[in-house]
């Protein structure tokens, strides 16, 4: 089974718990599903952004499921380079 969900173009260090226990209700919902979560409407990533997403896709692992992102832009695939969180944020990404 397969969910989704889109980030906002904008949030805060204080919204990632919000959104991730958001993300932790949907995946118990799934079992062991995939969730898709759209990224496309951040249009300037910042460490928050990463962060975000690194506490995100870890919430869906413990939570048996796995996070896949769509809609990733340059910089924001750039920036998880930076960070070296590249591999573990898009595995499977040359």
């Amino acid at each position: 089974m397969t969910a989704s969900f889109a980030l906002g173009a904008e949030f805060t260090r204080a919204d990632i718990p919000v959104v991730c226990a958001s993300l932790i209700r949907l995946a118990a919902t799934l079992g062991d599903g995939e969730i898709v979560c759209d990224v496309s409407a951040v249009t300037r990533p910042d460490v928050v952004t990463v962060e975000m997403l690194t506490r995100l896709a870890l919430a869906a692992r413990r939570a048996g499921g796995r996070l896949v992102f769509t809609g990733v832009s340059a910089e924001l695939r750039q920036l998880m380079e930076l960070l070296g969180l590249r591999e573990v944020l898009l595995p499977g990404e040359g």
